[in-house]
C-alpha cells in the first residue's frame, strides 16, 4: 500500500492545500535585556535563551573574557564590571525591556563566626545591586508600557539552611524587593517575579560537590543524593537551561498576569 509523505521542507498548511504560514516572530524580537552574572551558570543560560528569543542581551559580569566571548556568541554587548562597587550600576544601560537579576556569591560559616565584611558584601551584590539596577531601568519600562523583571532567587529565598546566614538573608530580601516592584509596576505593564531553584548544576555547585566528596570521603554521587538533595523529592541537579526556560516563559506574551510570584523549581523541597 502506498503512503503519502510530506517533504520535510514543505509547510504543513501548504501540504494540505492551505496557505503557507510564515515562521512566527521570536517572542522577544526588538526587545533588549540585561542579565547580571551572565558569564557562567544560570546567567549564561538566561542570556543564551533570551538572545535565541530575539532580544539583544547586555552581558554583565566581572569575568571579562567569559563575558566578551558569550556576548560575541549571542550577538550581545559585554559589560565588564564588579557589582560589589555600587556606583558601577550607573555605567550600565538604563534603556532595557527585560532585567534578570542573577549575580550572586556564597559564603558558608556558623553565624557567630561569619565575617561581617563578607555578610555586607553579599547583601551589596545580591540586594543593593538589584535595587540599583531596577531604580535605573524601571522608568524606561514605565515609559514604554512594558517590561519584565525576573529575579533569580533560590529555594533559600523561601526556606533556610544552617551556615548560610548571608545568602538566606539576601535571597529573602530579594523576594521582598520583587514583590514591591510587582505592586508599583503593575499599572505600567511591568511584571516582577522570582524564580527559586534548588541546587543547579553550575561551576560553583560542582566545585562544592568535589570539595564535600573529598572532605567526607564519599563519592560525588552520594554528595548530591544524600547531602545536597536530601530534602528534594527529585534526586538530580537542575540544569541551568531549565531555569533559563522558566525565565524566558515569564518574559513571554501570555504571562502579563503573573507578577509578585515566586516560581519554585526545587524538586519538591518546599513541599515538605
Amino acid at each position: 500500500m502506498e503512503t503519502s509523505r510530506r517533504p520535510d521542507h514543505q509547510p504543513a498548511a501548504a501540504a494540505s492545500g492551505g496557505p503557507a504560514q510564515a515562521p512566527a516572530e521570536p517572542v522577544l524580537a526588538g526587545r533588549t535585556a540585561l542579565v547580571t552574572g551572565a558569564a557562567s551558570g544560570i546567567g549564561r543560560a538566561c542570556a543564551q535563551a533570551l538572545a535565541a528569543a530575539g532580544a539583544h542581551v547586555h552581558v554583565v559580569d566581572r569575568a571579562g573574557g567569559a563575558a566578551e566571548r558569550l556576548a560575541k556568541e549571542i550577538g550581545g554587548t559585554p559589560w565588564v564590571v564588579d557589582l560589589s562597587e555600587p556606583d558601577v550600576v550607573d555605567t550600565l544601560p538604563a534603556d532595557v525591556d527585560v532585567v534578570v537579576n542573577n549575580a550572586g556569591i556564597q559564603h558558608v560559616a556558623p553565624l557567630h563566626e561569619f565575617p561581617p565584611d563578607r555578610f555586607a558584601l553579599i547583601q551589596r551584590v545580591m540586594v543593593e545591586t538589584p535595587f540599583r539596577v531596577l531604580r535605573r531601568t524601571l522608568p524606561g519600562m514605565y515609559e514604554r508600557g512594558w517590561g519584565r523583571v525576573v529575579n533569580i532567587s533560590s529555594v533559600h529565598g523561601l526556606r533556610a539552611s544552617p551556615y548560610k546566614s548571608a545568602y538566606v538573608t539576601a535571597k529573602h530580601a530579594l523576594e521582598g524587593l520583587s514583590k514591591v516592584v510587582a505592586l508599583e509596576a503593575a499599572e505600567h505593564g511591568v511584571t516582577s517575579n522570582c524564580v527559586c531553584p534548588g541546587y543547579v548544576r553550575t561551576p560553583l555547585v560542582e566545585n562544592q560537590i568535589a570539595d564535600q566528596a573529598r572532605t567526607h570521603g564519599i563519592s560525588e554521587e552520594e554528595v548530591v543524593g544524600r547531602v545536597m538533595l536530601e530534602r528534594s523529592a527529585v534526586k538530580r541537579l537542575i540544569e541551568p537551561a531549565d531555569v533559563a526556560e522558566a525565565v524566558l516563559w515569564l518574559c513571554g506574551p501570555r504571562t502579563g498576569h503573573i507578577t509578585g510570584s515566586s516560581l519554585s523549581m526545587d524538586g519538591g523541597w518546599t513541599a515538605n
